[in-house]
């Protein structure tokens, strides 16, 4: 059957154009079957090459076209509008990359030319077999999900209430706040922690729009974008909260003690406890794993003295489902746990801090009140502060965590201010990056408070004679050091959570290749997920301050209410269907499926698609053995044209000699058929 084949080249500036002939490639196509129109363009993107495409189509009677420029992933949507607006089904459009898949890959120009007609021939021999397909609208619940009550996950739920939508904001933890909470000051302003994140905190917890609940997960996700179901496991606290008053009086009794986890192992709570005096909600949670009642029956002191009798021991876990539009995740960050890097001695020298763990002892509510001391109680004369550890390192962590630089010098600022301007502060750094707004004024602050800086990440920590011994190099001065300290602070790593596989899972989102969450887009869609309807707030998705955290969960917030408001959403048709004749049954693809969008049909016998959930992965098509599963858009036929494109080579035009090199002759490549068979 005959088309009409429209094909568009971008010279992307000079991303393409620096590479690959892009003329030369228009004019190849030019003479391919069924191509009745080929040009070339600077850039096709822009509102004229648009233009020239809805002209094209209108002008010609454009059946099918093929645009090759860059990432299908960033302009492939803008593409199908333009087709869409002159009358064309969008999915009648191939996009080919030559940019990340040649120009940006390919050395040699002339190379990068003859790989890029290949490129386009695939697209063209495709593109014959393209069927229309249509969207379908469905309509969004207006409620929204947001998971991790920290700054980001706060900042999210309060914009969305704002705006008179319900907000469901689940935290696992006994108190909202993250390590926000843990804080005692934030750079570069040295604002009180506490006194910028609590009102916020009070603020969640008095708004009518948001449920809070809190020692609570989400345990299960399944439904689609605009129609999510969640299951939400409330972990028993063992305190009523509707009748507690959070007096304390069962704090004070409670006999049992344990590490305090809040405080980084610096100090114990009790069975009964929260996590401090600003916890909100003020509902304290019983430990169920060490108190005495639950374990051995035994105490129960807590149950005796409460004024209001809210103490219940027989409390069990519960679950509860609700139905949302929409999830954001602010799952938040760990940091790393410094005792496989052995030569800093974290774990076997007391006076070796986490930079968490320093945080705690600088906080007026934290083990010492506040002060700056060591564990025999002394003000230290002298503190090494270690940047990057874990961090723009090979073995644990080869990203920045943009964050470790500038917690470091509010350190110095706080050593000098609470323990003495005379007290010896020492920072070993790689680079310093102080890139935020204030950032480069605070860091000349502290070089002017007398802050030493040694550039050079040290070798060991080690004790002689009492003392902690700093074993480095000043690659600066191109000397070693040795330098004999009382304390020394490591400014560990951002990390994504331990969890963060099961959370990936469980919301069907991916991880990148450093462990947290992936975003659409690094640059257009740094807030949303290749799971449509959610979307990402703060360091989940990569190492953040806090102005940054803020700003990305307002993004995140603001996508979800895009939602919310419109209240219909398009689905892709680009999903898989199973084919009833061909099924045989096996539910093979039923298990498979990672969005458990395939059901079984017992009346039939056969596998059934959930066209809304399905994401069009092509897992059940790879795998399923009597190839009753396929994909919309990726038939046999289109992929095989594909294929045939890439290895049947047409002779003609060769790009003109380029500097020293030297034209190449492309044979013609022997029939595709017989390339088969082989």
């Amino acid at each position: 059957m005959s088309r009409k084949i429209g094909v568009y080249v971008c010279h992307c500036g000079s991303n393409i154009a620096g590479k690959v002939d892009c003329g030369g490639v228009a004019e190849f196509a030019g003479g391919l079957k069924d191509v009745v129109v080929s040009r070339d363009y600077q850039f096709m993107c822009s509102d004229p090459g648009q233009e020239m495409i809805i002209k094209d189509i209108r002008q010609y009677g454009l059946d099918r076209v093929v645009v090759a420029s860059c990432s299908p992933r960033l302009h492939e949507k803008t593409f199908q509008q333009a087709c869409a607006r002159a009358g064309l089904n969008p999915y009648l459009m191939q996009h080919c990359c030559i940019r990340e898949h040649c120009s940006w890959t390919t050395a040699d120009p002339i190379e990068a030319t003859a790989k890029a007609r290949h490129i386009v021939e695939a697209a063209v021999e495709r593109v014959a077999d393209h069927q229309k397909l249509y969207s379908r609208e469905v309509e969004v619940l207006p409620d929204v999900m947001v998971v991790g009550a920290g700054i980001a996950g706060i900042q999210a739920s309060l914009d969305i209430a704002k705006s008179g939508h319900k907000v469901h904001l689940v935290e696992k933890s006994p108190s909202i706040g993250g390590h926000m909470a843990q804080f005692d000051k934030t750079f570069p302003t040295l604002d009180c922690a506490a006194c910028i994140s609590t009102p916020k905190m009070v603020a969640v917890s008095q708004e009518p729009n948001i449920n809070l609940m809190t020692w609570s997960e989400v345990e299960e996700v399944t439904g689609f974008v605009g129609n999510y179901t969640v299951t939400v496991k409330h972990k028993p606290r063992y305190v009523n909260a509707d009748v507690c008053t959070g007096c304390g009086a069962c704090l004070e009794k409670c006999p049992t003690k344990a590490i305090s986890e809040f405080n980084e192992g610096l100090g114990y709570r009790k069975a009964i406890y929260r996590n401090s005096p600003q916890a909100v909600p003020n509902t304290p949670v019983i430990d169920g794993t060490i108190c005495r009642k639950i374990t051995k029956d035994k105490c129960g002191v807590c149950q005796k003295i409460c004024p209001t009798g809210a103490i219940d021991y027989d409390m069990k876990e519960t679950r509860e489902v609700f139905h949302v539009g929409s999830i954001v995740l602010a799952t938040g960050y760990d940091t790393m746990d410094p005792t496989p890097m052995r030569e800093y001695g974290f774990g076997r020298y007391d006076e070796v801090y986490t930079a968490l763990q320093f945080e705690r002892l600088n906080n007026a509510v934290g083990p010492t009140g506040g002060k700056i001391v060591m564990k025999n109680g002394q003000k230290p004369e002298s503190v090494a502060i270690i940047h990057c550890v874990g961090s723009r390192d090979k073995n644990y962590h080869e990203y920045c965590s943009r964050t470790c630089c500038m917690y470091a010098l509010k350190y110095d600022h706080l050593i000098k201010d609470k323990v003495g301007h005379d007290t010896q502060v020492y920072n070993f750094y790689i680079d310093m990056r102080c890139f935020g707004k204030g950032y480069e004024e605070f860091y000349r602050r502290v070089q002017e408070e007398g802050v030493t800086f040694i550039r050079g990440r040290p070798a060991e920590i080690v004790r002689e004679d009492g003392k902690l011994v700093v074993v480095g190099e000043d690659t600066l001065l191109g000397v070693n050091v040795r330098l004999p300290v009382d304390m020394v602070v490591l400014c560990t790593a951002m990390e994504p959570r331990a969890d963060m596989t099961e959370v990936a899972r469980v919301f069907g989102v991916a991880q990148g290749q450093d462990g947290f969450l992936l975003e659409e887009h690094p640059k257009l869609g740094p807030v949303s997920t290749a799971t449509d309807g959610v979307f990402l707030a703060g360091a989940c998705q990569g190492p953040k301050d806090i102005p940054d955290a803020v700003s990305h969960a307002s993004g995140g917030a603001a996508q979800a209410l895009a939602l919310a408001a419109k209240g219909t959403v398009s689905i892709s048709p680009t999903t898989s269907w199973i084919n009833p004749d061909i099924c045989v049954g096996c539910r093979v693809c039923v298990g498979l499926c990672a969005y458990s969008a395939i059901e079984f049909d017992e009346r039939r016998n056969v596998a059934v698609i959930n066209e809304a959930m399905c994401k069009g992965c092509g897992s059940c098509a790879g795998y399923c053995p009597s190839g009753a599963a396929r994909i919309k858009h990726f038939n046999e036929t289109q992929i095989f044209n594909e294929i045939d494109g890439l290895l049947g080579m047409v002779p003609g035009w060769l790009p003109p000699e380029q500097g020293e090199g030297h034209p190449v002759e492309i044979p013609v490549e022997r029939p595709v058929e017989e390339a088969r068979h082989e």
